[in-house]
């Protein structure tokens, strides 16, 4: 297990990887690294350029990340994570219309918390994930990286 620290300005993260692929990335936030993990140099092989394609990302010139991803949740989770990569560049959906597309239209809070705990945020774009009224609703990484994000894309919300 492996992790790497790096900065995509304006974004500082951490990034946590194994042999199968990224399987967390932390925005803004110092997270305690568990004993035994071992850190590499952000141009490891395991980190799949993840440094550039976000620095990409956020400069506006990268739409869709191609880094090798290992998603760890419960299936429902993983099922809403799987969901939320389909959702377009630019684009924002409700709550409620994710749970629909997955099948579960009372789901509607469950799959907020899966959004919660998506442990890869933006390569896994939850930050796309709106109220239904338009209005922004919560993020994991604060409301303003979440506003940043969306603006960034261009995206419609209230």
């Amino acid at each position: 297990m492996y992790y790497s620290k790096f900065t995509a300005e304006p974004l500082q993260f951490t990034v946590f990887a194994d042999e199968e692929g990224i399987f967390s990335l932390f925005i803004n936030d110092s997270p305690k690294i568990p004993a035994g993990f071992i850190e590499l140099p952000i141009e490891d092989k395991h980190f799949y350029d993840i440094s550039e394609q976000m620095a990409e990302y956020l400069k506006g010139r990268r739409k869709v990340f191609n880094a090798k991803t290992h998603l760890k949740g419960t299936e429902f989770q993983v099922q809403v994570w799987n969901a939320l990569k389909e959702i377009p560049y630019g684009e924002t959906v409700s709550y409620k219309t994710l749970a629909i597309q997955i099948g579960n239209e009372k789901a509607v809070r469950a799959v907020g918390g899966a959004n919660k705990l998506n442990p890869l945020p933006i390569i896994v774009p939850c930050h796309r994930v709106i109220q239904a009224d338009g209005s922004l609703g919560g993020y994991a990484c604060g409301i303003k990286v979440k506003r940043m994000l969306l603006d960034l894309e261009k995206a419609k919300t209230v």
